[in-house]
């Protein structure tokens, strides 16, 4: 059975991360920040990774995990920063299941 992946997208802040996290442990999915496995991937942080390779290199990295993480089946994915503002990550992403914005108050 095709276990669609859950694309969490949202300003920072809105709780990508947590409701991830709950989400895939109620759904027995794989959770996956896309930032975290980034830095966890080149052992850098992220204001490093622009430092030391520039934005561009960056979103590089982005664009290639984004078809990693399309390619597989049953993850709830939270997308770190600019990602789905690029067209073609929101649409490699959406193909591989359901994006959810999520939104939320200071309160």
């Amino acid at each position: 059975m095709k276990k669609d992946n859950i694309v969490l997208t949202g300003f920072m802040g809105t709780g990508k991360t947590t409701v991830g996290q709950l989400l895939a442990q109620q759904l027995d999915y794989k959770f996956v920040d896309t930032d975290v496995l980034i830095q966890e991937r080149t052992g850098k942080s992220i204001p490093e990774i622009f430092e030391e390779k520039g934005e561009a290199a960056f979103r590089e990295m982005e664009a290639a995990l984004a078809c990693e993480l399309a390619a597989r089946q049953g993850i709830v994915i939270s997308t770190g920063g600019r990602m789905m503002l690029d067209s073609a990550n929101a649409a490699t992403l959406s193909s591989s299941g359901r994006v959810i914005c999520l939104v939320a108050t200071p309160e």
